[in-house]
């Protein structure tokens, strides 16, 4: 099985919101994209991070770490981090793992995009 490298793109949606679409598979290569990709949705100084799993392959224990390290990262600097696109099984990982219990999951970007809380972010 060949595995895709992760490829992060940031989009700027809604004032204060910031989107990562993430493509490929989450796991300990994909560190330095993850980084640099959250870094980059700060810039603008977001109150809401989305990231957006829908082109997620595969994430592995090591790629859960290297969430958890963003949702650290949000939480020091006061920002939301909103998840969306996860298929059945990596939402119940989410859930298995509480990262569900510290970052709204969302079934798609419109939905998370509609979430009453980002109307009042920042207000």
């Amino acid at each position: 099985m060949t595995t895709r490298a992760l490829e992060a793109y940031v989009r700027h949606k809604k004032p204060r919101v910031a989107v990562i679409d993430l493509h490929g598979e989450i796991n300990g290569f994909a560190e330095e994209t993850l980084n640099n990709a959250y870094a980059e949705a700060e810039t603008e100084q977001p109150d809401v991070i989305l990231l957006n799993f829908a082109n997620v392959d595969y994430i592995n224990s090591t790629g859960i770490a290297l969430i958890v390290t963003l949702l650290a990262k949000a939480r020091k600097s006061h920002v939301r981090l909103y998840s969306c696109g996860l298929s059945e099984h990596y939402v119940e990982i989410f859930n298995i793992t509480r990262l569900a219990d510290f970052m709204s999951v969302f079934p798609d970007e419109a939905s998370a995009l509609a979430d009453p809380a980002i109307a009042t972010e920042g207000k």
